[in-house]
């Protein structure tokens, strides 16, 4: 694992740093905007005082902070996969180009000792479960890593319920930042409760820092940021969107693990760039919150090992 300077040096110095994630930019964001995005997502945790330290996988090595060269590369190599923390070694093995998950970029992150992460949305239990056992990786990794991710809660085209209930068993906590609901991806309401709310930055890093106290350091801990309001799906195109795209997922055969990734596509395509737009904008949000949880977090940890 290679980890980039200017990441090291504020590691060393205990300045904040954040992991994104670089699926997006590989699977999805159009090219040629997503190498603009992805400096862009960058971008917004500097503006919130922190370090961006984007992973990946490039020529089989897993890079923690990309430099230009890198970040260009994997925005344009179609050959580049999505990897888990599960496929890690087989890309690395035979020297792959892979863009990581919410999984390996937590997995990765933590082995570089970095604690707050940002991502647009955290994968969960997929509808249809109880028969195909489809869960994301993404839940149990969090189960056994001690990262914070900041996300917009899960996209809606899964089983929102089930997926809280699986944290809830996995150990892994849940915080709505200024809200009682937890979000779902493109809606700021998925219609569920969160069991803790926290107002400010300053409280989250309060929390980071209190694992240490009573033992759940190696536990992952989830900070739900709802999407802001102008920023939503129209309400009525998405519940439109969902129906449309199950049945057609019906129709056309597409089951178990094939379905969250149709239905992604169904909403890009059916709703003219509008479930586009929303993402970028909040993952844009998540990765500032996320820079002033990691500044908090440092300010209150310097001079000590998290």
């Amino acid at each position: 694992m290679q980890v980039l300077d200017e990441v090291r040096e504020a590691l060393a110095e205990g300045r904040g740093v954040v992991a994104l994630e670089s699926t997006i930019i590989s699977h999805g964001l159009p090219r040629p905007d997503n190498a603009r995005l992805a400096r862009e997502f960058e971008q917004a945790v500097r503006d919130g005082g922190a370090v961006p330290a984007t992973v990946a996988v490039i020529d089989g090595e897993a890079l923690v902070g990309l430099d230009d060269k890198a970040l260009d590369r994997l925005a344009n190599d179609e050959s580049a996969v999505k990897v888990s923390v599960r496929e890690l070694a087989a890309v690395a093995a035979r020297g792959g180009v892979g863009s990581t998950t919410v999984a390996a970029t937590a997995h990765l992150a933590a082995s570089a000792g970095i604690t707050v992460f940002a991502t647009g949305g955290l994968g969960g239990v997929h509808r249809g479960a109880a028969d195909t056992f489809d869960e994301s990786a993404d839940l149990t990794t969090l189960s056994r890593t001690g990262v914070l991710v900041v996300c917009a809660g899960v996209k809606s085209i899964l089983d929102v319920g089930a997926t809280l209930e699986r944290l809830e068993t996995l150990g892994v906590g849940v915080l709505g930042y200024r809200t009682d609901r937890f979000p779902g991806f493109y809606l700021a309401d998925s219609g569920h409760d969160v069991g803790w709310r926290v107002e400010s930055a300053d409280e989250v890093a309060a929390i980071l820092a209190a694992r240490a106290r009573v033992g759940t350091t190696d536990l992952g801990l989830v900070l739900a940021n709802p999407i802001a309001t102008e920023d939503e799906l129209d309400h009525d195109l998405h519940d439109r969107l969902l129906e449309s795209g199950l049945g057609a997922a019906e129709r056309d055969g597409v089951h178990g693990k094939d379905v969250t990734p149709y239905l992604l596509d169904w909403f890009h395509r059916e709703s003219g760039g509008e479930s586009l737009r929303a993402n970028v904008a909040l993952v844009r949000a998540n990765a500032r919150l996320a820079a002033e949880v990691a500044t908090a977090y440092a300010g209150l940890t310097a001079g000590r090992t998290s």
